[in-house]
Parts: C-alpha cells; sequence; structure tokens
C-alpha cells in the first residue's frame, strides 16, 4: 500500500500544478499579472528495520518576478514600471504592491485602481489629481505635473525578498516584510505592462502534468487490479 501512498501524493501535487497552469493561461492577457510556479519537494521516512519510503509533496507557490511586455496605450492615467518594483495601492485590507498600472482619477480627485483603491505616493500618502487638470505629465522617476506644476511623485515600492510577498488575488500581493521605496524607479506614463507568462510554455507544461498524471492513474488502476486478484486467489 506504501506504494499507493506514494503515487497518490505525486498525483495530488499534479493536480495542485495543474490548476496553477490553467490560471497562469486564463491570465495571459491580465495587465500585471505575474505567473505562478508550484515546488515539489520531498519526505522521506528511514527508519531501522523498515522499508524507505520518499512522498513528494507540491504546496509551496513561487512567483516569476520578470518583466512583461510594455504596450504603449496613450491613457493619461496608464503606468508601467520598468525594472524592479510595484505600485502600492490602499485596501480595506492594508496596503498591497501591484504591477497592474490602469488608474483612474475618482470624484473626490484620488488616483485609484478599477476597484476604488487608492494609489499611494513615494510618502505613502494618496496620489491627488486637481479638478482643472488639463495636462498630466510624469517624469521617468514618477514625478507627477499638472498643468507643468509637480504635485508628487507616484510611489514605486520593493521587498527584500520574493518569499515576502503573499499573493492575493491575481495581481496584487501582501508584503510579509519590510517594504521600501525603489532608490531610482523608471517609470512609463501612456503604458501598461502586460502579463509575464509565455503561453506557449504554459500550455506545453499543461500537457507533460496531463501525462504524468494518466501515467499515474494507469499505474493506481493496475495496482488496484493486482491486489484485488491476489485477494481472490487468497478466498479460493
Amino acid at each position: 500500500m506504501d506504494t499507493n501512498y506514494v503515487t497518490l501524493s505525486r498525483q495530488s501535487g499534479l493536480m495542485n500544478e495543474m490548476r496553477l497552469v490553467a490560471n497562469n493561461i486564463a491570465n495571459a492577457n491580465t495587465t500585471g499579472y505575474r505567473a505562478q510556479g508550484l515546488v515539489f519537494s520531498e519526505f522521506v521516512r528511514d527508519m531501522p528495520g523498515s522499508p524507505s519510503l520518499s512522498m513528494s509533496r507540491a504546496e509551496v507557490r513561487n512567483t516569476a518576478l520578470h518583466q512583461g511586455v510594455l504596450t504603449e496605450t496613450g491613457g493619461s492615467f496608464d503606468f508601467a514600471i520598468e525594472g524592479d518594483g510595484f505600485f502600492m495601492v490602499e485596501t480595506p485590507g492594508g496596503n498591497r504592491l501591484t504591477r497592474a498600472g490602469s488608474f483612474s482619477p475618482n470624484a473626490d480627485g484620488d488616483l485609484v485602481a478599477p476597484d476604488g483603491a487608492r494609489v499611494l505616493d513615494s510618502n505613502g500618502a494618496p496620489v491627488f489629481i486637481p479638478p482643472d487638470a488639463a495636462t498630466i505629465d510624469v517624469g521617468s522617476d514618477g514625478t507627477l505635473s499638472v498643468n507643468g506644476q509637480p504635485l508628487g511623485q507616484i510611489g514605486v515600492y520593493q521587498v527584500a525578498e520574493p518569499r515576502d510577498l503573499v499573493r492575493e488575488g491575481n495581481t496584487r500581493f501582501r508584503p510579509a516584510g519590510d517594504v521600501n521605496p525603489v532608490d531610482e524607479p523608471v517609470v512609463l506614463h501612456r503604458f501598461l505592462e502586460g502579463s509575464n507568462v509565455n503561453a506557449i510554455e504554459q500550455v506545453t507544461r499543461m500537457i507533460e502534468i496531463q501525462r504524468a498524471y494518466e501515467l499515474g492513474q494507469s499505474f493506481l488502476e493496475t495496482e488496484d487490479e493486482r491486489v484485488r486478484s491476489a485477494l481472490k486467489a487468497m478466498m479460493r
């Protein structure tokens, strides 16, 4: 039965990875999306007098942080970060980091994400857009100017370690460690960053997972038939 347990643990891990890959493919065109992967680990039991047992686990997720494609949109409130860093938005659950830079001013003049989360500046305060703003310009360092007058700097933040990022939803992260402003941020105005998912690689991986799962399922069925045959022979 140990063999069945080992195979079942592998099957469970493959199913978890399949869900992540399917989500990556579904978000291949989502602005600011970061591809997810799964880290497989191994549990080994090695006790004197007993056969060793190796079981796999796949519960640790990792996030690919490489740059997505930057596309010029022409939108006055579209922003993208080139290089490291994240925008910070204020949510009811606390501040969150994101690479999705499609914003707009709300009725109060605050620059917000599509769900109303306020965008924060380099000092952690909401970014305000005056109602009489005729021209919006943003410098490469994120300095926001309205009608030719500098108003502040759009915040670009980073964490010390990628493992300090806890994914919430598809495009936001909760920082589990210290968050600090990027020293020399590069902000592109009227651009958006696309998903960093390589759809071809993900589809290829999905096929590999499916084949591996089918192989494991075939083994379980063969093993089940073997046990049934053995039991029938013993009962004769």
